[in-house]
């Protein structure tokens, strides 16, 4: 689609700014425009104050005085150092809606880009289920792929498999030497539930006897030296933690669109390519014990971090090393490599990237950092005490929304229950995790989530369900986008909320800044319910078409907020 009226508005408003600026000689000014609570759109002038040798407020009347209405500007008044612009409300209200009704699951998405994104997200060793803590990953991860493609991009997911690493082989030690009904499995009927058991007892066997830790290291050191039968047997036991993995992804609505092992990097020799390159590097060098490392305080890493090791003294390669040839291999596949990261790998997203520059490669990826999740005291029993698994907070989503839904709704047969439980749960899992900026800490909280008033998943469905009964209701109508006939205050700030919908996607995709996105969706349920509790809709008459044309474009842009979260949009709850 063409740029949205919203959109269109905005960029005659900076061009405005430009024109009036280059009047009084500025001619590359930093210019932004922001969305105000009381106006439509505002420009501030601090950034040019310097540039054009006077105060913000004195430079801002000046540009006022250059402007007349024109196109989609009603009006610009100065206030305080802003530029505020006022848009034309027929325009606006014409064709936002029109829009809206043309393009909809598609409105606000933004044209082909041709621009490939890479987006790694999840990524968690294959040695046990994913618990609670890094929950985060895979739904802010697939979160920011949808906008990312709804901004245009062609936007491929992927999950880096750590097949090589000892805690993998540990594991497989474990499956094959480790009798079954000797370990207490977990009660869960997935792979991944049932295998981590061998794990923990493997684990505990090798750091015990010598004769299972000398096993384990063999296994590592064949496995690094191209072992195709340890590969093999390794990469059978990764794939079937893996398949546990994918089904828990499936239930959260997430499914990536490539899984890229690591062993592969040893095999087709671009990790030893790797080490190669590095011990050439002038930042290289060498401990007494034969290890290799590169010094990094010329990037900006100082302490007992400087040293980057990417060998062992045996010679093996390290994760690391094997990241490395993983990220320049993206590299020819992508335009942009965007990594979700958990705060614990900001300096080995430092290091890395100090690595990659002294292999000469001239991109970088983007990284995203989350902090972890945490559960309040009390709020969740844990399996055996040990740890909290997702699967478990779906679970427990999945049963208290059904408990929501049947208070609400005992009329509803079991088997339309069940449907709805499982939306509001999931729902409500991702809306409360991707509400929180990422770098900020988040304790998930019940009340919070579960919330069909509030600041919630359930609160966005709950408000799409009533649009839809709304339409349902209305025993047919035609379709009218007459801005004369939406001159309520309800409506007027309904119909802009709903044209902001595009500009929010970019911040959310090309910022990466995906918390803006459920902020909006609230805004604009909100704004629906005040619509809806003020100004009458099936029995107003000479209005009814227009608005009920309202709540149709109201649904839509709901359920494409929704669609970008990862979360379903229920027609009845």
């Amino acid at each position: 689609m063409n740029m949205s009226v919203r959109e269109e508005f905005e960029a005659q408003a900076v061009a405005a700014v430009r024109k009036a600026l280059s009047s009084i000689g500025v001619t590359d000014a930093d210019i932004h425009a922001e969305i105000p609570d009381n106006y439509d759109l505002a420009i501030p002038c601090f950034a040019v104050s310097k540039k054009a040798g006077m105060p913000p407020k004195e430079i801002a009347e000046k540009i006022c005085s250059e402007i007349s209405p024109s196109g989609l500007i009603a009006s610009a008044s100065p206030l305080n150092g802003y530029v505020n612009f006022t848009v034309k409300w027929d325009d606006l209200a014409k064709e936002t809606l029109e829009s809206i009704i043309e393009n909809g699951s598609e409105y606000g998405s933004a044209p082909k880009s041709g621009i490939r994104v890479n987006v790694e997200h999840t990524s968690t060793n294959p040695t046990g289920p994913i618990h609670v803590g890094r929950a985060r990953n895979p739904i802010i991860g697939d979160t920011l792929a949808r906008c990312l493609r709804r901004c245009g991009h062609e936007v491929a997911t992927e999950y880096y498999v750590n097949d090589v690493g000892k805690q993998v082989v540990i594991l497989t030690w474990g499956v094959e030497n480790i009798p079954r009904g000797s370990v207490a499995e977990e009660d869960r009927d997935k792979t991944d539930h049932r295998l981590v058991a061998y794990y923990r007892a493997a684990n505990a066997r090798m750091e015990a006897e010598s004769e299972v830790s000398e096993q384990i290291s063999e296994m590592l050191r064949r496995f690094e030296a191209g072992d195709a039968d340890v590969i093999q047997r390794v990469r059978k036991t990764a794939e079937a933690m893996l398949d546990g993995l994918k089904t828990t992804l499936a239930g959260i609505n997430v499914a990536l669109d490539k899984y890229t092992w690591e062993s592969d990097f040893i095999a087709d020799g671009s990790a030893a390519k790797v080490v190669s390159d590095l011990k050439s590097s002038k930042y290289a060098g060498r401990t007494e014990d034969g290890s290799w490392y590169l010094d990094l305080k010329d990037f900006g890493i100082q302490g007992k971090n400087t040293k980057f090791t990417f060998t062992r003294s045996d010679g093996t390669t390290l994760y690391t090393t094997r990241d490395l040839a993983y990220h320049i291999d993206k590299f020819t596949r992508s335009d942009r490599a965007i990594d979700v990261l958990g705060e614990d790998q900001k300096l080995g997203s430092k290091q890395l990237c100090s690595a990659l520059e002294i292999l000469g490669c001239g991109r970088m990826p983007e990284a995203m950092f989350y902090s972890f999740v945490s559960l309040p005291e009390g709020k969740m029993s844990t399996r055996k005490g040990v740890v909290v698994y997702l699967d478990d907070l779906i679970d427990e989503a999945v049963d208290r929304a059904k408990g929501e839904v049947l208070a609400r709704r005992p009329d509803l047969p079991a088997e339309k229950v069940e449907e709805i439980a499982k939306a509001v749960g999931v729902g409500a899992v991702r809306y409360n995790i991707i509400r929180v900026q990422p770098e900020k800490q988040l304790v998930f909280k019940w009340n919070e989530a579960l919330n069909f008033d509030g600041n919630s998943g359930p609160y966005l469905q709950y408000v799409h369900a009533r649009a839809c009964s709304m339409l349902k209701k209305a025993d047919g109508y035609t379709q009218d986008a007459d801005p004369s006939k939406l001159t309520d205050e309800y409506e007027v700030r309904l119909i802009k909320i709903l044209s902001k919908f595009g500009n929010v996607l970019r911040s959310a995709g090309e910022l990466r800044r995906v918390h803006m996105l459920p902020a909006y969706g609230h805004e604009l349920a909100s704004a629906f319910n005040q619509f809806y509790a003020a100004v009458p809709v099936i029995s107003s008459g000479a209005n009814r078409n227009a608005r009920l044309t309202l709540v149709e474009c109201s649904k839509t842009v709901l359920a494409n907020v929704l669609d970008s979260l990862g979360i379903e949009a229920p027609e009845e709850m």
